[in-house]
């Protein structure tokens, strides 16, 4: 069946760890507990946590809609180490995967991480497959369309939107994407 993907990374991981040092561990540590916490509350699964990226996938669309806006109040009224800003890029896409003994395959997977690699630390985007599977919008959440946009190792332009909620930046510059469909 369909499952909604969301992955998370965090920006600029390579200068905090050089700007932080040890201390760094310690915040990454913190990022995984938050995500990992947001995604069990709104009943999604850890697929996989690797460095500072962060895999989960959702029965539920509305779920992981309510995970990412989560996951970005929470990291935005936390206090970093040394004043830091730690932000972290979300990219929601759904699918239909294939699930082997080896996790979740498929061009679901690819797509999603091409959306959250396309993103800025703060923003959640979100493909126009995710949105269509919404059941139930929460918390005044609404999506801006940003237009189409040829990421990398994908055949089609995919349409991408950004979500808007109470307490999410809300201004970005234009997305890392290769192209502009």
């Amino acid at each position: 069946g369909t499952v909604t993907f969301l992955l998370t990374d965090i920006e600029g991981s390579t200068r905090l760890l050089e700007r932080l040092g040890d201390a760094y561990a310690t915040v990454l540590r913190d990022v995984r507990g938050l995500i990992r916490r947001s995604v069990r509350r709104a009943d999604g699964h850890e697929v996989d946590a690797r460095a500072d990226e962060f895999f989960a996938a959702f029965a539920d669309a509305s779920s992981a809609f309510v995970a990412a806006i989560e996951i970005q109040r929470g990291l935005q009224a936390r206090e970093w180490p040394r004043h830091e800003k730690v932000c972290v890029r979300v990219g929601i896409h759904s699918g239909k995967p294939t699930l082997s003994d080896s996790g979740y395959v498929g061009i679901a997977v690819h797509t999603a991480a091409r959306i959250c690699s396309a993103g800025h630390g703060g923003q959640v985007l979100a493909s126009s497959l995710a949105i269509a599977e919404l059941k139930a919008r929460s918390d005044g959440m609404t999506f801006r369309s940003l237009g189409e946009y040829a990421l990398p190792s994908l055949k089609d332009p995919l349409a991408l939107f950004q979500i808007e909620a109470r307490g999410l930046r809300r201004k970005f510059p234009a997305l890392r994407s290769s192209d502009r469909g």
